[in-house]
């Protein structure tokens, strides 16, 4: 009696729709995920439990590096303007975290305030103590770059002496909570300051796990000329590849990240190009925020069911009776060993495990008789959330990127980023350079050169005044370009699409010929200004 409730339930959980990605990923987490994490304690050992503000935040970057190492003067040089509590100077001025946030009007929340604040995502940061709370503060301005992302300044990291002092709470452990929840982690070198002390290494250590948000942002590499910057860049290069512990090093974005005059200008245009494209790292935050929150919940997924074959395994070697404590320090000394034994029963990648010696230091808190069995029902269900919701969450990405591109909400404006992405000013990156040579002027660019290459049009006897194209390919090829480039270039300059050049047309494929030769990218159409005066009509 009754089943047929029973069946359309079912149906209307199978065809369950999601308004966006955000609110599918609240639903499958608080239904599927959650229930795993609570039944083994996973907010014990790893990670709070996430709350709505988690999933609707807006992308965060955080800033670390040693002290003076110019992170303040970064986020003032984003924002072009100052924000409350702001304090730059060559001593350790930042003695706290600062999340810069957007509000109507300029303001400070205290930590201790911040956390309680059911809209912002900071609540489990109370764990840390009032040590912590008291270094920690939300500043609100009125920045339009701030409307697509939210920056995280960090206290200046120790060296020396200083170093040794205890800060009262735990450092490391806050920048682990932070570096599991940002987009992007900037870590900021000084050109001059090169050497990683005790505190910025344990520091970058505790990012591992998080590699694809870190970005390396060499800064103040205008303080030194051309030949003692490659010698930094080779150093840098050196001390990364010791602490970060991969074969591979993290992108190095080279620059001076400050609104002052250029000591050393020999290397402008590098640092234009390296402004460039971190500028372009950052803009993509916003547009891919919904696959970076889906990443993490897959990360921490994978992490919540690798844990619960652990916890599992560990009661299940447990005595019921007698011997409890001695079993439990064999069973934490031999973790390594119940590792293996997952990993070769559940075909578990070694890299899906959790640190074995963090592990075994919070195991020894905890009474392993008071333990959960493993309950495969669970298990199942984080499974089918990884093989099918998250599937349907996929399926809707594309979707609200072309929403978002078309309400302009996919991209970062304001601040640096107008000047920087989007200026239409002769000081644009590359302007009156290359392709945007001549752009604005009465004249057109290439007349200047026009003698020289009507005289090479003229030694190519042209027929009614046009070259065939094997004429002039035999002239094109002397460039020594790819035939690829060659024919773009031919695409481009015939601009009447009839299979010849005229002396203009010619003209112009030297033009581009040249621009191509010089180091610069060729159009994928050809810009107005670059239009022969004769063909504008075409």
């Amino acid at each position: 009696m009754f089943s047929y409730l029973g069946k359309d339930e079912k149906r209307r959980k199978n065809q369950e729709v999601y308004e966006n990605v955000t609110e599918g990923l609240k639903n499958i987490y608080k239904q599927k995920l959650l229930p795993l994490e609570k039944e083994y304690n996973f907010h014990d050992f790893h990670s709070p439990a996430l709350d709505d503000p988690d999933f609707d935040a807006k992308p965060l970057v955080m800033l670390v590096g040693q002290y003076s190492t110019g992170k303040t003067t970064f986020i003032r040089y984003l924002l072009e303007q100052d924000f409350p509590g702001i304090r730059i100077g060559p001593e350790p001025t930042t003695d706290r975290f600062i999340a810069v946030m957007h509000a109507e009007s300029d303001g400070v929340i205290p930590g201790n305030a911040l956390v309680v604040d059911p809209k912002k995502q900071f609540r489990p940061l109370s764990k840390f103590g009032n040590a912590f709370l008291n270094r920690f503060q939300c500043s609100g301005t009125d920045s339009t770059v701030l409307k697509g992302i939210s920056i995280v300044d960090t206290p200046g990291i120790l060296s020396g002496e200083k170093q040794r002092t205890d800060r009262g709470y735990d450092f490391i452990g806050v920048l682990e909570w932070f570096a599991e929840r940002v987009d992007r982690i900037l870590l900021l070198f000084d050109a001059h300051k090169l050497d990683i002390s005790d505190e910025f290494r344990r520091s970058i250590e505790s990012l591992r796990g998080h590699d694809d948000k870190i970005r390396i942002v060499l800064n103040k590499a205008d303080m030194v000329d051309h030949q003692q910057l490659m010698r930094v860049y080779g150093a840098l290069m050196w001390s990364l590849g010791k602490v970060l512990g991969t074969p591979e090093v993290a992108r190095v974005y080279i620059g001076s990240f400050w609104d002052q005059p250029l000591r050393y200008d020999i290397n402008r245009r590098l640092f234009e190009a390296e402004e460039q494209d971190l500028f372009a790292d950052l803009q993509s935050l916003p547009r891919n925020a919904a696959l970076r929150k889906l990443n993490d919940l897959i990360k921490r997924a994978r992490l919540a069911k690798v844990h619960a074959y652990i916890i599992a395994a560990l009661k299940k070697e447990m005595p019921s009776m007698f011997g409890k404590d001695g079993k439990k320090k064999e069973l934490i000394k031999n973790l390594d060993n119940i590792y293996s034994t997952l990993q070769r029963e559940h075909q578990i990648s070694q890299g899906d495990f959790p640190d074995i010696k963090k592990m075994q230091e919070l195991l020894v808190n905890h009474d392993f008789s008071k333990f959960r069995t493993l309950d495969i029902k669970l298990l199942e269900r984080v499974d089918k959330m990884l093989a099918e919701d998250i599937a349907k969450l996929m399926a809707m990405v594309p979707h609200e990127e072309a929403v978002s591109k078309t309400e302009g909400s996919d991209k970062i404006e304001g601040g640096a980023f107008d000047h920087v992405m989007n200026s239409k000013t002769p000081f644009m990156y590359k302007g009156g350079e290359g392709i945007n040579a001549g752009v604005g002027e009465v004249e057109w660019v290439i007349a200047k050169d026009r003698y020289k290459y009507d005289a090479i049009f003229d030694s190519l006897n042209p027929i009614d005044g046009k070259v065939s194209g094997a004429s002039a390919k035999s002239e094109m090829i002397k460039s020594k370009l790819p035939n690829n480039v060659l024919g773009k270039i031919w695409k481009l300059s015939d601009v009447d699409k009839d299979g010849m050049l005229d002396a203009d047309e010619f003209s112009l494929a030297m033009h581009l010929m040249n621009i191509k030769l010089d180091g610069n990218d060729l159009p994928s159409e050809l810009p107005a200004h670059l239009i022969p005066p004769s063909k504008r009509g075409f």
